[in-house]
């Protein structure tokens, strides 16, 4: 019988992932204090992206140092923002959004993720307006869920979901309010244990079983790369 990874192994795989993690905060970071302005009180996009990095234990002075470079401060890269849209098998719309400093690298690095799982990339437009943003705050099953949805109701948010597999709460808002209702939540002592302005699919799609190997392989390869930021899909793959 095989031994399994040694410690020192595991750590490395865990420092390696975490460095990632690190590496995509940092780009958001940088191109919202650019396109926004260094100030997180007047940045929305800034604050989330600070708030995840705090959030992912990054210390502080790696935040501030990012912020620098994208304000000018400190000699930096600059890095674009570009999407790809696409479809994995079945027809499972797929959003990719990316943070790069080499635009060539990355459209070869997600198309040859789309090829290797049977996908396709798609034309400007062609799954994005199956997708709606929205904000996102999300509470332990323990917060309670009657405290919660008064609190956001009074706070003025859109909707409040539980989800019935680990009965997680989520309040969602509009990316326009997305800081005013947080802002209220906190105050009436709700601090969310995670937050963002996210997108999610108007109506999901059915994986079939011989096709949910390629669908999450493809979804799974271009989370893993350094230049995608997040993946969307509407896949409803089955449990189990």
């Amino acid at each position: 019988m095989g031994r399994g990874p040694s410690i020192a192994g595991r750590k490395n795989a865990q420092d390696a992932k975490r460095g990632q993690v690190f590496t995509k905060l940092v780009r958001e970071i940088m191109v919202a204090a650019r396109a926004g302005g260094g100030d997180v009180n007047g940045n929305a996009r800034l604050r989330t992206a600070v708030d995840k990095a705090i959030t992912a234990s990054m210390p502080k002075d790696n935040i501030d140092r990012a912020i620098k470079k994208a304000t000018g401060e400190l000699e930096g890269i600059t890095y674009e923002e570009l999407h790809f849209e696409g479809y994995a098998p079945g027809g499972v719309a797929v959003l990719v959004e990316c943070v790069t400093d080499n635009r060539q690298r990355t459209i070869s690095d997600v198309r040859h993720a789309f090829t290797k799982f049977g996908g396709n990339l798609g034309t400007d437009g062609s799954v994005a307006y199956l997708f709606h943003k929205i904000g996102v705050l999300s509470y332990e099953k323990n917060s309670g869920e009657d405290k919660v949805t008064d609190a956001a109701i009074e706070a003025g948010a859109e909707d409040v979901k539980v989800w019935p597999e680990d009965g997680q709460i989520d309040v969602i808002t509009t990316p326009e309010s997305f800081e005013s209702v947080r802002a209220a939540m906190e105050q009436a002592g709700l601090k969310p244990g995670h937050a963002e302005v996210t997108m999610r699919a108007e109506l999901d799609v059915p994986v079939a079983a011989d096709q949910v190997e390629a669908v999450q392989g493809l979804l799974a390869r271009l989370d893993e790369l350094d230049d995608v930021q997040n993946v969307y899909s509407n896949a409803d793959v089955p449990a189990g």
